[in-house]
């Protein structure tokens, strides 16, 4: 699963991209400003960056400049505005594509796709997932710590990459479920708790102090710390 930041400072905008781009198979970043953004890219593997030009404090061009000071992700530029000058603007501080909004989902998707499959993920490419003793191997979809193995079904591989890639974060069963599922399923989200369950038991049984990492909040969901 590939990552994508959404940077925009309109929240609905954020959610509405989100929608069109998890059935798509990508886990979304969501920031409503540039500062956010930034520090965001700093400490999160993101494979692409769409980004609002219009934003209070530090519009767009700016946050992609200071991103290409650091970085090559590929970025995609979105805004209200169609003027020609604005579009050579964008490009020339180093997106590489850009929109107009009101765009269609449609093309939204295919112009992320296309911008993907010319630029390679090497991070994604590679098989392993590591966050401190814990290693995912996406090869063999099973999950190590220290010297020890455990083979996971598809479904808890991508529930626990889900919850590592985002420590800390509280992921509701919804989020889960889109994690690991379709996103127009029309399964139970109760059996995200199943999963977890079974989850908890296989990695115990193997000697894994998962307690002490897979935690349980009440009326939400679930969250790895």
């Amino acid at each position: 699963m590939r990552t994508i930041l959404l940077v925009d400072d309109e929240q609905r905008m954020l959610d509405l991209i989100e929608l069109f781009l998890m059935p798509q198979d990508f886990r979304c970043l969501k920031e409503t400003s540039g500062e956010r953004a930034l520090a965001t890219l700093e400490r999160e593997k993101v494979s692409l960056v769409l980004l609002d030009v219009m934003m209070p404090e530090m519009d767009g061009w700016e946050v992609c400049q200071r991103i290409r000071a650091f970085s090559d992700v590929p970025i995609i530029m979105l805004t209200a505005r169609s003027d020609k000058l604005d579009v050579v603007k964008g490009l020339g501080t180093g997106a590489d594509d850009y929109m107009t909004k009101p765009f269609d989902e449609r093309e939204l998707t295919a112009r992320v796709q296309a911008l993907l499959r010319r630029f390679p993920d090497d991070a994604l490419a590679g098989d392993k997932i590591v966050y401190g003793d814990f290693k995912l191997d996406k090869e063999t979809y099973s999950i190590q710590y220290n010297a020890v193995t455990a083979q996971l079904t598809l479904k808890e591989f991508y529930i626990i990459e889900a919850l590592i890639a985002r420590p800390k974060k509280t992921f509701t069963r919804e989020e889960l479920l889109h994690a690991a599922w379709e996103f127009d399923t029309y399964t139970d989200i109760r059996t995200v708790d199943s999963h977890i369950r079974n989850l908890r038991e296989k990695l115990k049984n193997k000697g894994f102090p998962i307690d002490a990492f897979l935690k349980t909040v009440w009326g939400i969901g679930y969250k790895w710390s």
